[in-house]
């Protein structure tokens, strides 16, 4: 046996009765979805339940997966402690998912356990699912802050360790939608909100899961959505498989989306193993761009390969051209890996002979010291996409007033302590938003005075 079935469900917990205390009318339309997942889960008489939850234990760089042989939760953080849940895990199929990161080096497993007590994300679908069904064990996992990708290939792990012990398994994945669909909703209005929740329920609705890696990640940070990764993980645990997709419901009258969709798997279907296809056609995209890179580029993938095959740093290449020997500079190396920042590095100022051992070695920093990231290895060199800013002199100024998110960067200084932005950057929208990102990575508190400084680059691809 394998994945029987899988669900989209949100987890509002205002639709649970004792919390929402009659507030919950507004989203019939949701409830009796619900309910009929709860029915159809029910008549599938699954031996086990996975739930994907964001609210579950999450970490940077590792898939938490709960650990134990059983777990309570309750409501009352939301006012209804009477409303409790105690499951059992699956402990099986948790060994056997444990093995297979293990023996692939994927970052998952039980460790880092932070709060061991059920999350809302997990318990509003058990809440439903127990009324119907209840002889079940069940494995609980939270998201990470990888890449879509990933989250697929965690997916395809989840598959595999199923298919493993022949489990009768269901698969739900909870999270909500946009979080910014009206102005009276509790986040406000964001025209993204509304973009974002059309979008994800023609895709699921239509089972099109390889369309779900191409949700920029800025994008669905401005649309404030809560589950789309959760939805990631279900579709790699049904890669390579033809599905049929419902969709039962989608509603946004409280300023949150709520979206419910069911897909049953219909036997193998070749075409659709999405992971391999977007690897493919992400490597296939990069290559024909480097083909156009120009010197600046060109030297600093150079570095950074070199150093990730041999652990350090290269010779100045004979080839470099004049115009990066002449000139000093500072200068910001960017490396993305699938949209998504994976290291950047640079200086304000000059401190090397020239421009091209600036960048060469920035190049070394980006891939390899970074603090936000762990060091790049090398099978992932084939799908980083690099660029390389050249800083021009800093001027001070006297007020933001003076700024453009598009065309300058800041420094912003206290004392000792300094912080940059580029400009131009995907998800920085005003220059409130980009002194506050300056100050924060400066160390710099949200009202402390500050000197301010502009500067222009020359951004190369």
């Amino acid at each position: 046996m394998s994945i029987v079935a899988a669900f989209m469900v949100p987890h509002p917990p205002m639709i649970v009765p004792d919390v929402g205390r009659g507030s919950e009318s507004q989203i019939e339309k949701t409830i009796k979805a619900y309910e009929k997942v709860a029915d159809e889960i029910s008549a599938l008489k699954p031996e086990t339940i996975i739930i994907s939850s964001p609210h579950s234990v999450m970490y940077s760089d590792y898939f938490h997966i709960s650990p134990g042989s059983e777990a309570v939760g309750s409501f009352a953080d939301f006012g209804a402690p009477q409303v409790k849940f105690d499951v059992k895990y699956d402990e099986e199929l948790v060994k056997a998912l444990c093995e297979l990161a293990d023996k692939t080096g994927f970052p998952a497993g039980t460790l880092g356990e932070k709060r061991p007590e059920l999350d809302h994300g997990t318990m509003v679908p058990l809440w439903f699912i127990l009324k119907k069904y209840k002889d079940f064990k069940l494995v609980r996992t939270g998201l990470s802050g990888y890449d879509l990708l990933k989250h697929y290939e965690y997916g395809t792990m989840i598959k595999d360790a199923v298919e493993s012990l022949e489990r009768r398994v269901v698969y739900v994945a909870s999270g909500d939608l946009s979080h910014k669909l009206q102005d009276y909703g509790p986040y406000g209005f964001a025209e993204e909100g509304p973009v974002y929740d059309k979008r994800i329920m023609d895709v699921c609705s239509g089972g099109r899961f390889g369309e779900l890696f191409d949700f920029d990640e800025n994008f669905c940070q401005k649309a404030a959505e809560c589950g789309h990764k959760s939805f990631v993980i279900m579709a790699g645990a049904l890669d390579g498989q033809a599905v049929k997709a419902t969709q039962y419901s989608h509603e946004d009258v409280t300023g949150v989306g709520y979206g419910i969709c069911s897909f049953v798997p219909k036997g193998v279907d070749e075409s659709r193993h999405f992971l391999a296809a977007r690897l493919q056609q992400v490597e296939s995209e990069l290559e024909q761009k480097r083909q156009k890179s120009d010197a600046w580029v060109r030297l600093a993938r150079e570095s950074a390969e070199y150093f990730v095959w041999n652990g350090h740093e290269m010779e100045l290449p004979a080839w470099v051209p004049p115009e990066l020997l002449k000139v000093r500079a500072g200068a910001f190396v960017s490396v993305h890996k699938f949209g998504a920042l994976r290291g950047c590095i640079g200086t304000i100022a000059p401190t090397k002979e020239n421009l091209a051992l600036e960048i060469i070695h920035n190049a070394v920093s980006a891939v390899s010291e970074d603090p936000r990231f762990e060091p790049v290895d090398e099978d992932e060199l084939k799908y980083l996409d690099i660029n390389v800013d050249v800083l021009g002199e800093a001027e001070k100024i006297s007020s933001p007033a003076q700024l453009d998110v598009k065309k300058y960067g800041v420094i912003v200084q206290s004392g000792y302590k300094r912080g940059l932005l580029l400009p131009d950057l995907d998800g920085v929208d005003t220059v409130e938003q980009q002194i506050s990102i300056a100050k924060r990575k400066g160390g710099i508190a949200p009202g402390e005075d500050v000197d301010l400084f502009r500067f222009e680059v020359v951004r190369h691809y």
